[in-house]
């Protein structure tokens, strides 16, 4: 029974328009649901020998994954999508800036690649920014969560390092301004 009204609320859920999600009530529901979804890359607490200190993100494009580095000689895993080819990069980076449901402006050469773009789009479920972005340093980049959890694993973001929103939000609370980040190919 418990199953049935459970299916019966994720449908009312997925079927309603996009503006539903644009309360902090729809929100919540969007995100209880969540939780009995499966993802298809799962966090988890691995082994880690690494050279970085504790409280540090090391991303491996190659892997596809992202590492908080726990200290003990563990980390965490978590599955993310990079940049697809040509838009790939590595080097360090400081978390500048954290936001929650951030609004998003596409750069300027994202327009020119893609003019029919909006030019502006206020924080929300719809928000290619997701739940929660993590600026890093002056540049474009950002580890955030996604509308499309399905990118997650793959090569197809224009440089931004992507999440499901249900992990970025685990890391977003893990993080603070100015820990160190490091993306190796």
């Amino acid at each position: 029974m418990l199953r049935a009204i459970i299916l019966f609320v994720a449908a009312l859920a997925l079927s309603a328009p996009a503006y539903a999600y644009d309360n902090a009530v729809s929100r919540g529901l969007a995100d209880f649901l969540n939780i009995f979804s499966e993802q298809a890359i799962p966090r988890q607490i691995v082994p880690w020998r690494g050279q970085y200190a504790p409280g540090t993100i090391v991303i491996s494009t190659s892997q596809r994954r992202l590492f908080y580095v726990l200290g003990n000689g563990q980390a965490i895993r978590y599955g993310v999508g990079v940049g697809r080819q040509g838009f790939s990069w590595s080097g360090t980076k400081i978390v500048t800036r954290k936001r929650e449901w951030p609004d998003w402006r596409p750069p300027a050469q994202m327009l020119k690649r893609r003019p029919d773009l909006p030019r502006y789009m206020p924080g929300g479920i719809d928000n290619p920014l997701g739940a929660r972005a993590l600026y890093l340093g002056s540049s474009l980049y950002r580890i955030h969560g996604s509308n499309e959890p399905n990118t997650i694993g793959a090569a197809v973001s224009s440089g931004c390092i992507r999440m499901t929103n249900r992990d970025v939000v685990d890391l977003y609370d893990r993080v603070m301004t100015g820990t160190k980040v490091v993306v190796l190919r």
